[in-house]
């Protein structure tokens, strides 16, 4: 029998039993300001059953068990034919049924439906945010797929379903369906102009059948994928089923699943198409880029929701923790610096959400103003935001100390997710150029940004000198590609103070200022103005169990 040396004190409790949704203030208070009274109420249910499922011990195990295992591939059955199958862990696919249930592919149609989606999407990654790929693509391929009516008519009802069925299987015998991308390629990357699988046209109208490969194939074990390939006219947008009407697979070789850094519980791929791969055109040949940009658009407003619940999750196992750690003769929470620390970290979590639902909220809105002004402010925000991710939440995992260190503690697994969304849909030198390029090719989209700004204006002296330093920037293009980063960076600031001057507590808008666009802080988190109300925006962050 071991004998006993010691009694285990001064150990947080785990993290358990909590409401999610509720429990994260500025989540809650922009979901009840972007919804109508009239969607809110139900909204609200939805996302607190959400909210109390995430924080329960059962998903919590579910998102441990699909990190921890992997998908494999199959390439061949036992007999040696060809099958290409990915097998997830039975914690994957619960995971992956609850998102669908509660409508994270289903944004489109219904009053509200991007702010209730962006906030079930947020809730869902903080229990596993590899997961969120598939329901990332297959809400965003809805509107590419709206180009062809009669493929639409197939193909929406199936992605916006609220059933999740596993398993390859013709579209039409099935309640729901998950649909794929694949556009980037070895010799091309971001510049899928470089592209060079071929799309060869047959008699049927519409369809071609497709010769080459991608190197990043999103989510392969969906029901279809959208594709970009080179037809006669030039490069075009594909719709890629895994299996045909009549039962038969379709070609889809699947060479191998990347090792990727994290975002382990979900499969990218590289996938071979061998001139026998059937593909129905979606849109215009020629036009790929134009049909499927809206696609990438809603993918990379997903990239700032899953990057801000990244921030929320790892500030509150931060501000658990240290709420309920002893050192130095009090708990780590009320230590001045620590304190100091903790609000820093709240303040970026806070200003990636607000930004975040406002961008859900503009999709709702849907006016000729709404789509220019996100036309320029999804690529900052997917920027900035994105880019804000990694420093966040490894500061947090130092909250913990060591423990933050330890797989357990489920920390690494957030720290190794945290630079992936800065990647995905383009990585930071694209978006900052794509924010330039608004800039020189669509004049109402700056004059959306700079009026959803200017409401926040004369209310803080610190965010009037940024937006005059932002103007400033802004009148002088000589050069601007060089300066495109910088750019970028000081419009999401911008934006994030104009809309926390306007609807978060003073305190938090008083800190952000400060810090953000007043420059009155360090390089480090834990370097605000000792002036400020910090321990009011602490408080604001923490999770009563």
């Amino acid at each position: 029998m071991a004998a006993t040396t010691h009694t285990v004190t001064n150990q947080a409790p785990p993290l358990v039993g909590y409401d999610a949704y509720t429990s994260d203030r500025p989540l809650a208070e922009a979901v009840e300001r972007h919804l109508a009274p009239e969607v809110f109420a139900e909204a609200r249910e939805e996302l607190v059953g959400q909210g109390r499922s995430v924080g329960s011990a059962q998903a919590q195990e579910w998102g441990a068990l699909a990190n921890g295992n992997p998908p494999l591939l199959r390439t061949h059955d036992r007999y040696g034919n060809r099958i290409d199958e990915v097998e997830f862990h039975p914690s994957w696919h619960r995971l992956l049924g609850r998102s669908v249930a509660a409508g994270l592919t289903d944004a489109w149609g219904r009053p509200g439906g991007h702010v209730r989606r962006a906030a079930g999407f947020m809730l869902a990654t903080q229990t596993e945010a590899g997961h969120g790929c598939p329901l990332s693509m297959t809400h965003a391929a809805v509107p590419a797929l709206r180009t062809e009516p009669a493929l639409a008519a197939v193909w929406e009802p199936l992605l916006t379903s609220h059933v999740y069925e596993e398993g390859l299987r013709p579209p039409g015998g099935k309640a729901g369906a998950l649909l794929g991308m694949g556009m980037t390629e070895k010799q091309g990357g971001s510049d899928v102009r470089a592209n060079t699988t071929e799309a060869r046209p047959l008699s049927g109208a519409g369809e071609y059948v497709l010769t080459g490969h991608k190197w990043f194939c999103s989510a392969p074990m969906s029901d279809g994928f959208l594709v970009l390939a080179q037809a006669p006219e030039g490069l075009s947008c594909f719709l890629v089923p895994r299996v045909l009407e009549d039962g038969t697979r379709n070609a889809f070789a699947i060479q191998r699943l990347k090792d990727k850094l994290g975002n382990r519980s979900n499969a990218s791929a590289e996938v071979e198409f061998d001139g026998t791969t059937w593909a129905r055109r979606v849109g215009d040949e020629g036009r790929g880029v134009r049909t499927i940009i809206g696609m990438v658009a809603a993918t990379r407003l997903d990239c700032v929701l899953g990057s801000a619940a990244l921030m929320r999750q790892a500030l509150t196992q931060a501000v658990h923790h240290t709420a309920h750690r002893g050192a130095f003769g009090g708990p780590l929470l009320d230590k001045p610096l620590m304190r100091n620390v903790l609000a820093d970290l709240a303040l970026e979590s806070e200003a990636a959400t607000v930004l975040g639902v406002r961008l859900a909220a503009a999709y709702d809105a849907d006016t000729e103003a709404e789509r220019a002004f996100l036309r320029i402010a999804v690529p900052a925000a997917k920027y900035w935001v994105t880019k804000r991710c990694v420093p966040t939440v490894a500061e947090a995992l130092e909250c913990l100390g060591g423990n933050g260190y330890v797989e357990e503690s489920g920390m690494p697994r957030l720290l190794r997710e945290s630079p992936l969304n800065s990647i995905w849909e383009g990585s930071g030198n694209v978006q900052a150029l794509d924010v330039v390029r608004a800039l020189q090719r669509e004049p109402m989209a700056l004059n959306a940004f700079l009026t959803e700004v200017g409401k926040a204006r004369g209310a803080d002296h610190r965010l009037d000198g940024a937006i005059k330093g932002m103007l400033t920037e802004l009148a002088d293009l000589d050069g601007i590609e060089g300066r495109a980063r910088r750019l970028a960076e000081r419009m999401a600031l911008v934006l994030q103070g104009s809309l926390l001057v306007r609807w978060a507590p003073a305190e938090v808008a008083d800190a952000f200022c400060a810090s953000r666009l007043g420059g009155d802080r360090g390089s480090a988190f834990g370097t605000l103005p000792t002036t400020l109300d910090l321990r009011a925006v602490v408080e604001r962050a923490r999770v009563e169990v």
